[in-house]
């Protein structure tokens, strides 16, 4: 019976030394006959499939380590995963939705580095061109890239096509954004068409003054971002798009608001484009829409975007950093990423 035992615990520790275990998820490897489970915090995973395909290629790749999934509503997942975060070990890896509250993360300490996971790995820095230096804060890098998407200008012809105005060029500036909006205004009340809208999130309008690429979202003084809010609080007023206050207490989702026909113009993530697809080939809309570049700031040359970067990151607390990296740098690896382009589906339609 010893000799039994002896193997078993030779075959346990080879089992963790090839998969990366500490010894706290050796301690749990042999309570559950092997293998680790890590808790992984998402959102909205019945809409977010790349998630479930992640998931399951990389439970099969790594028998030892099971994925306890902790799904979120998207519009309540930061909040939860704060107080998760607050109460210790309840999630071991996580996407961050907002990509903007990882400094305040990092600044609470409940960021784990992963510096020392990247050295051992020799894990390839440059691959993430340039993204992954924004999450090195105080010399820890405290999370990776797990996607990236840029923004673009959607459009309904049908709007444009009855007002008679050709539609947006690839050289469009926001000034000129502001103009077109206001002419592609018409009615009132339930039959309003509006010449555009800015969807609540605050980098729908934060992310303009980002476009020439001298700041960062991340800074100390904000003072470069007050004409793009000048410029939506002037919208705003005139009437071209519906105010913040009710787009954000009836939490209306910019997918169904521009798919319903009153919205002439959307300044998006690509992302949508999936989305739209998707309800046209189930007969949800039959909307005539198109894409242009995102208009651009004065100064700026055309066809310069800006993006969004979701970043995967460890809970300081956890108990199992270790098979918790093994998730991370799957997620964030060139196997997760053929995965990730598979498809992107909107979580806000």
């Amino acid at each position: 019976m010893n000799a039994i035992r002896k193997i078993a615990v030779v075959l346990l520790m080879a089992v963790c030394v090839f998969s990366g275990c500490s010894k706290k998820d050796q301690g749990q490897a042999a309570a559950n006959g092997g293998q680790v489970t890590i808790k992984v915090a998402v959102w909205d995973i019945a809409v977010i499939t790349n998630y479930s395909e992640l998931i399951s290629e990389f439970e099969a790749g790594h028998p030892n380590i099971k994925v306890d999934v902790i799904d979120i509503p998207s519009a309540d997942f930061t909040q939860k995963l704060s107080v998760m975060l607050n109460g210790g070990s309840a999630v071991d890896a996580f996407w961050i939705k907002d990509g903007d509250t990882t400094k305040g993360l990092a600044s609470r300490g409940q960021l784990a580095d992963l510096s020392a996971y990247i050295a051992r790995d020799n894990v390839d820095l440059s691959a993430f061109n340039g993204l992954a230096e924004r999450f090195n804060m105080d010399g820890k890098i405290v999370a990776l890239p797990a996607s990236s998407a840029n923004y673009l200008l959607f459009y309904n012809r049908d709007i444009f096509d009855k007002a008679g105005i050709p539609y947006p060029s690839n050289d469009l500036t926001w000034p000129q954004f502001e103009a077109l909006a206001g002419r592609l205004t018409s009615g009132t009340g339930s039959s309003k068409i509006w010449g555009a809208q800015f969807h609540f999130w605050q980098a729908c309008v934060q992310n303009w003054a980002i476009q020439d690429g001298k700041h960062t979202i991340v800074e100390t003084d904000y003072s470069f971002m007050k004409p793009y809010y000048e410029m939506v609080l002037r919208m705003q007023d005139a009437g071209v798009i519906r105010d913040y206050g009710s787009l954000r207490a009836a939490n209306v989702g910019y997918a169904n608001a521009f798919i319903r026909g009153d919205v002439a113009m959307l300044p998006m993530g690509f992302w949508l484009a999936t989305s739209i697809k998707d309800l046209i080939e189930r007969g949800e809309t039959t909307i005539n829409w198109g894409v242009a570049a995102i208009p651009h700031p004065e100064g700026v040359p055309a066809g310069w975007t800006v993006g969004s970067v979701t970043p995967i990151a460890i809970n300081q607390s956890s108990k199992y950093k270790d098979a918790a990296w093994e998730f991370v740098r799957f997620v964030t690896s060139e196997e997760g990423a053929v995965i990730y382009s598979h498809s992107y589906n909107s979580p806000y339609v």
